[in-house]
């Protein structure tokens, strides 16, 4: 049910782990099967990709077929971050059980068909699968299978349960699973561990260490229920209000966008809603913008076309030399050097 990537490996997230080393992130080609990967690892750095012996203390989701997706994988002491990218529109299976928890991100994703199953819950065909999260507590059995029409881009964060708040207390609570919920300041973070495992690793390890012990914060908020104080004050963004305004920004990543052309949308004055934006996504509307024209470029990037000059045009970049830079602010690469990892 799980592939195991070491067979003498336990779970080693507890609190003595060691810092991850440096370009200790990974990637696993789309050339080797799922069932494949407790043997090959591809160790990744700023330029090039060379294979390596992969070791992991857990298992990670098993997909097939092992040639529709590429995934990258970082990890640091209590947990594994992974982005997996599907490519293409052929059906796709997810199988996990496994004694971690996991957490699951659909970043983006649309299906004509399929069906989401965590055991104890009812069974989901739900078609978007956009900003929605599910998560599985450990020794519990998540299958998934989609057919997509627009490829799944999904992050999965592993957690050893015995490293979560509270856990060594007696009488700890158990965290339920669950299914296709949404909430923004858990996105917000997970977004954030995201961006960070497309990076550098080596200059990002702190960072994403500290961003995992935050989202398990987070986690553990929205199981219990707990509405933070901040959503609570006067200000933030309704959810309807985020959907609408994001949803809009994703559709016109290549456009110039005012402030007053968005905060029309949710019927706000500017000043109020570049504020509730802040609030609700901890980014202001531009920088939302920028972040998610890199997104885009990167699930591109990942497809050997189209060009490189024509992906900085389609989301909004006049000339080559302007979103090279952009790029590799953002992610310490060059546009040439993301796609070639992919190869």
């Amino acid at each position: 049910m799980t592939n195991s990537l070491s067979g003498k490996a336990s779970c080693q997230f507890g609190r003595n782990t060691p810092r991850p080393k440096t370009h200790q992130a990974v990637a696993l080609p789309a050339s080797v099967a799922a069932e494949d990967t407790e043997r090959v690892g591809v160790e990744v750095n700023q330029v090039d990709l060379r294979k390596a012996p992969l070791v992991a203390p857990h298992p990670l989701v098993v997909i097939t077929p092992g040639h529709r997706f590429r995934r990258r994988t970082v990890r640091s002491a209590g947990m594994t971050a992974e982005i997996v990218q599907e490519i293409g529109s052929e059906r796709i299976e997810y199988r996990f059980q496994a004694p971690v928890h996991l957490l699951i991100m659909f970043e983006r994703g649309v299906r004509r068909g399929g069906e989401t199953d965590i055991e104890g819950l009812p069974r989901s065909a739900l078609r978007n699968l956009s900003r929605k999260f599910a998560f599985v507590p450990a020794g519990k059995d998540y299958r998934d299978w989609r057919e997509p029409s627009m490829p799944a881009r999904t992050a999965f964060f592993y957690f050893d349960p015995t490293g979560l708040p509270g856990a060594q207390a007696a009488g700890a609570a158990r965290l339920a699973p669950r299914l296709f919920f949404e909430d923004p300041q858990l996105f917000a973070t997970a977004q954030k561990l995201v961006w960070l495992t497309e990076g550098p690793e080596h200059e990002n390890s702190y960072y994403i260490e500290a961003l995992g012990h935050v989202l398990i914060h987070e986690l553990m908020r929205t199981d219990h229920g707990i509405v933070p104080r901040k959503s609570m004050e006067r200000g933030g963004l309704a959810g309807w209000q985020q959907r609408i305004v994001t949803g809009y920004i994703e559709d016109h990543l290549a456009d110039p966008l005012s402030l007053a052309e968005l905060s029309g949308l949710v019927g706000l004055s500017s000043c109020h809603f570049c504020r509730a934006f802040r609030q609700s996504l901890g980014i202001p509307p531009r920088r939302y913008q920028a972040c998610q024209r890199i997104a885009r470029a990167k699930a591109l990037l990942a497809k050997p076309d189209p060009s490189v000059t024509y992906i900085g045009l389609m989301i909004g970049f006049n000339n080559t030399s302007s979103f090279t830079a952009a790029f590799h602010k953002a992610t310490g690469l060059t546009p040439t050097a993301y796609r070639r990892s992919f190869t």
